[in-house]
């Protein structure tokens, strides 16, 4: 699969395809609906099969302060999507420019000239142009107009209503990554580069590979048995704490991940930690000695879970 970023020219091999529209983060089993219904149109009629999304989101680049709320990085929605049997990704640059076309500005500007779609095809909420004004009705009609064809996917539903980002995101700042991978397809997973710690855990003999969060949502600060992806591709079963580390000044907000029965070096190495189950609370201990038994018994704790015992 083919990622087009930063405005770069849709290479004419995949010009003319059907294109999924909207924002996916996470990816999860309601854009899977979208994007599925763009690939099984594309695959009937022989044409290439897209994916247009915005980077960054629309409401990081209004409300700037906004805290982080991101399920995603660009780079695992791609492989996703590769998985999933997509031809091509294009990000378009989200900027205040991009904000201010209009509706049949961003249709002709983007959709024919830049990309040359022969379908569309969105959730029922999508707007799009300046004010999201434009509705899925409208590119129904700008398509007519333009020689594309617009469909339109319903919103897919579970037992809690619909499936959305927001939903997962309030699933994971409660702590119930669990509920939150029935709804994305699979365990939230947070990537990053691993950094150099205050070596306190090599110390009480757990050493932790330690990742700041970046643009990711916070899930709720505390204790995961964790499924850790190394960049060989191994998986390595471990325990994590996500939090600000109320035992260490100053409190610094990390990702710190133990990972069982494995040693190595991975320093300056990008990892994913998967979420698994929400084992507690952080809480503040008497004392290093009751930190490492604690640590041992949350690795015990995680060790079952992850064993499916």
């Amino acid at each position: 699969m083919e990622l087009i970023t930063g405005g770069a020219a849709l290479p004419d091999r995949l010009r003319g395809g059907i294109v999924a529209l909207g924002n996916f983060d996470g990816f999860h089993a309601g854009h899977q609906a979208v994007v599925g219904a763009a690939r099984d149109w594309a695959r009937k009629l022989g044409r290439p099969a897209l994916v247009a999304s915005f980077d960054p989101h629309p409401a990081r680049l209004f409300q700037p302060d906004v805290p982080p709320f991101s399920l995603s990085t660009i780079d695992q929605r791609a492989e996703w999507l590769h998985d999933f049997g997509m031809d091509g990704a294009v990000v378009i640059p989200f900027t205040r420019a991009l904000a201010a076309l209009s509706a049949e500005e961003f249709v002709h500007d983007w959709l024919v000239t830049r990309l040359g779609v022969a379908g569309v095809v969105t959730g029922g909420d999508f707007t799009f142009g300046r004010g999201r004004s434009g509705s899925v009705t409208d590119l129904s009609r700008l398509g007519l107009a333009n020689g594309f064809a617009a469909r339109v996917v319903d919103a897919v539903q579970d037992g809690g209503g619909t499936i959305s980002s927001t939903r997962i995101r309030t699933l994971l700042r409660e702590g119930r990554p669990g509920m939150a991978a029935d709804l994305l397809t699979r365990p939230f997973a947070i990537r990053g580069v691993v950094e150099h710690g205050a070596k306190l855990g090599r110390t009480l003999g757990f050493p932790t590979a330690n990742m700041v969060l970046g643009d990711y949502v916070r899930p709720a600060y505390g204790v995961y048995a964790v499924q850790v992806t190394l960049p060989s591709g191994e998986r390595v079963d471990g325990v994590a704490n996500l939090g600000i580390r109320p035992m260490i000044e100053p409190p610094i907000e990390l990702l710190e991940t133990w990972l069982m029965d494995w040693s190595g070096d991975l320093y300056g190495q990008t990892i994913d930690v998967a979420l698994v189950a929400y084992l507690r609370p952080e809480m503040k201990l008497d004392g290093l000695e009751a930190l490492k038994a604690q640590i041992a018994a949350d690795a015990d704790a995680a060790r079952r879970i992850l064993k499916g015992g």
